[in-house]
């Protein structure tokens, strides 16, 4: 009330605004009833104000705030709450006389919910008064918050008929509720109810975030039972502002010079405990001394003179302000709203301003305040600004509010140092559900469950996730793979089987030492090529086939190595074309050895045309030639190709000899197989023949090996993942070349170096 008067003196005495106007008013107090809200307007628009300009300033409640708009309405007078927020007062349609300068409860629970989406608080409790208040908040809150990963634990209402039974339920929610941070819309005395209930249950590690209806209540903060619940709530509350020289006039007041003040006078009296006069109305309960004179509120610090923090106070001041400036558009000629027949513009005057006048400015009017603030209404509206403030703990003990930021519609100034939170700690209170998913991981929900709480599930082999609380993984473009953590896509590196490694070296090394001994046993039958051991198997066959198993070992050294085109063709054919040279060489050996003895029967000798050595050459010529052509076609029409291996992905990819058709390659192994199982079949055949050394016996053994090494090649070349492919197939050349030269050589060898007196010619023609 006082800050409504102040304003109208400060505006009386501005010679620039309305400097030909003095304002007036008449205040009166409803007493928070209904009827007599009603019965005041009225009184102020009706009866005899022929002088006057009928605007009302106030109700402080949205529910008195609707009747009078509404009663009012039909007749243009302006009413300008400094204290009803309803939202729904906002809809100029059915209210298009009300104005209010404070910001509607949408901008609140607005402000409210980005401060939860800003901390990251993502389970939430919330408590409500049960009225259009609480239920309007806690909608527009919801609706703010919805698909920013805030979720609500539990709602709980109170009522006002029942606030003793509901705080208690309240308390012990809050205290079975996991949330941390708990949000509240009520009104101050319901929100004591509930901290007192906490308090007995000891429940003192909850965040609060508080409503600018209950944020600056003095009542909870100078309340000592409370103390620890209430500690660090953080809240919106009605912006505040200085207003220069008011708290010089509060303490001016006296009621020497204001005798007609009642409200004055009912103060002086409780403050005091005197009067000014004797009164005999039914409000005297006793009789008060007579004051001195000397009374005065000057220089003592009380709650009426404390301008530190001006709220409600300032926001009357406003209001005044705007009233004040759009009468002073309209008798300042600066509108166009009564054109005479001429077309020009003629002012108003003090006694011809109208209600409606008066509405159609205060719509456009922008105050500027001695202070320099702007205000302008956007509608009914103020526009929406806050302050953010923060219950801290004092030494002496009570709470005390301290401002932390402001908010100016969507713009937030928060100075989050400043805080104390509800442990005592400068730390963000952590309130969720599900701890965020950390890089590498995506949320999965939880059947049944809000969508703030979820597990995390680790990306699969090739995905990725770099960003916490990631909601999918995202898959590795081509030639990229995930790292072991699945938080970054790597280059894949290509794999095949490298001279470097362990497996290349040891394969290298068995290759090259089967080629040198081979070597080594070609120098020896050359060097002892005169001897029967050497001349009596075909000697020249045996050179051929010590050749052609030098080959073999050879040849798999092209499957080691960084795969390329030539390569690939050139190993497959390599290994073909030595293998059969071999077999035939001793296929031909072994027809030989066989056509020997039947020609010792009568009649056969004939036979042994067939195989003299021009024929034995062409015999080996003709088997190995059927293998070239083969390999020729094969190259041909589908050669092996380097490509990756894309059925066996990870952070190293195989590059290998690929074969775009397994037929080429089939008939290959098949065509080998066919001599080898011959060569089996015909040494099996004459492994007892009568001699001293039967070199069938050697091929039959060495055959025997030769087939169960590739038998057992094809299972594992299908099942060998990636360059063991390779390797499997480098492994069985290997091993059946070491038993060809074993099986056959060695025993040779053995006669001819260590055993030189069986190396004879009578010796094997012993039977």
């Amino acid at each position: 009330m006082y800050a409504m008067l102040f304003a109208v003196e400060e505006i009386n005495l501005n010679s620039t605004l309305l400097p030909a106007v003095k304002l007036g008013y008449q205040v009166f107090d409803t007493c928070g009833r209904y009827p007599w809200a009603m019965k005041s307007a009225l009184t102020l628009v009706g009866g005899d104000t022929h002088d006057c300009i009928p605007l009302i300033i106030g109700p402080a409640t949205s529910t008195v705030s609707i009747m009078l708009s509404r009663i009012l309405g039909p007749l243009s007078v302006p009413v300008i709450s400094h204290l009803a927020t309803c939202p729904c007062l906002s809809d100029r349609s059915k209210y298009p006389n009300f104005f209010r300068t404070i910001p509607s409860d949408i901008y609140q629970a607005r402000a409210i919910a980005q401060l939860a989406i800003r901390f990251k608080w993502t389970w939430i409790g919330a408590v409500h008064i049960n009225n259009a208040y609480g239920q309007r908040a806690m909608q527009v809150f919801q609706k703010e918050v919805e698909g920013k990963g805030v979720c609500l634990e539990f709602i709980e209402k109170v009522h006002r008929e029942t606030i003793e039974t509901d705080a208690k339920q309240a308390a012990l929610t809050i205290q079975a509720a996991t949330a941390r941070v708990i949000l509240i819309f009520c009104w101050y005395t319901d929100v004591k109810k509930v901290f007192k209930e906490l308090a007995k249950i000891n429940v003192t590690d909850r965040q609060f975030v508080a409503s600018e209806a209950w944020s600056t209540s003095e009542d909870i903060l100078q309340d000592m039972t409370v103390s620890e619940v209430a500690r660090g709530v953080v809240g919106v509350a009605i912006r505040s502002s200085t207003i220069p020289g008011f708290g010089k006039y509060l303490r001016g007041l006296h009621p020497i010079q204001n005798p007609e003040d009642v409200f004055l006078r009912d103060f002086w009296e409780k403050e005091f405990g005197c009067t000014q006069e004797p009164r005999s109305d039914s409000f005297q309960k006793a009789a008060l001394p007579p004051c001195s004179g000397a009374e005065t509120l000057e220089g003592g610090r009380h709650p009426f003179t404390d301008t530190s923090q001006l709220r409600v106070a300032y926001n009357v001041y406003l209001a005044v302000y705007a009233a004040a400036h759009a009468l002073h558009s309209i008798l300042s000629c600066s509108h166009e709203d009564s054109p005479n027949e001429n077309n020009t513009t003629r002012c108003s005057s003090p006694e011809q301003i109208k209600p409606r006048q008066v509405l159609q400015h205060l719509s456009k009017v922008k105050v500027t305040t001695p202070q320099g603030d702007l205000f302008h209404f956007q509608g009914a509206d103020s526009p929406a600004k806050y302050d953010l403030i923060n219950w801290q703990k004092t030494p002496e003990g009570p709470l005390k509010m301290v401002l932390i930021g402001h908010v100016d519609g969507f713009d937030f100034q928060f100075n989050e140092s400043a805080v104390q939170w509800s442990a005592g700690s400068s730390q963000v209170p952590v309130s969720v559900c599900s701890e965020s998913c950390p890089p590498g991981t995506r949320r999965a929900n939880r059947k049944g469950e809000p969508v703030c709480c979820f597990d995390c599930i680790p990306c699969a082999d090739g995905e990725i996730s770099n960003t916490t609380g990631s909601f999918q993984c995202e898959q590795c473009t081509p030639d990229f793979w995930s790292n072991d953590e699945r938080t970054v896509c790597i280059r894949q590196e290509l794999d095949f089987l490298s001279f470097n490694e362990t497996l290349g070296v040891t394969l290298t090394t068995a290759a090259v030492s089967g080629a040198i001994v081979t070597a080594a046993v070609f120098v020896v039958f050359l060097k002892y090529r005169q001897t029967p051991m050497v001349r009596a198997n075909n000697s020249e066959l045996s050179f051929l086939l010590l050749l052609s198993l030098k080959l073999c070992f050879l040849c798999s050294l092209v499957f080691i190595g960084h795969p390329s085109v030539s390569s690939c063709q050139f190993q497959q054919a390599a290994f073909g074309i030595s293998f059969v040279l071999c077999i035939s060489c001793l296929l031909v050996k072994t027809m030989v050895v066989l056509a020997v003895f039947r020609s010792a029967r009568p009649g056969s000798e004939a036979l042994m045309k067939w195989f003299g050595l021009s024929q034995q050459r062409w015999s080996v010529f003709f088997f190995t030639g059927v293998q070239v052509l083969i390999c020729a076609l094969w190259l041909s029409l589908s050669p092996p190709m380097p490509q990756r291996d894309l059925g066996f992905q990870g952070s190293k990819v195989t590059l290998e000899c690929a074969m775009d058709s397994m037929v080429g390659f089939s008939l290959v192994l098949g065509y080998i197989g066919l001599l080898a199982c011959t060569c089996l079949l015909l040494a099996f055949l004459a492994r007892k023949l009568p001699d001293n050394f039967n070199e069938a016996k050697l091929i039959t053994f060495s055959m025997l090996i030769f087939c169960a090494v590739w038998v057992a090649f094809v299972p594992a070349y299908v099942s060998s993942p990636g360059k063991y492919v390779v390797a499997v197939e480098v492994f069985a050349i290997l091993a059946s070349s070491y038993g060809l030269l074993l099986c056959i050589f060695a025993p040779k060898c053995f006669i001819i170096l260590l055993r030189p007196e069986k190396n004879t010619k009578k010796y094997l023609m012993a039977r």
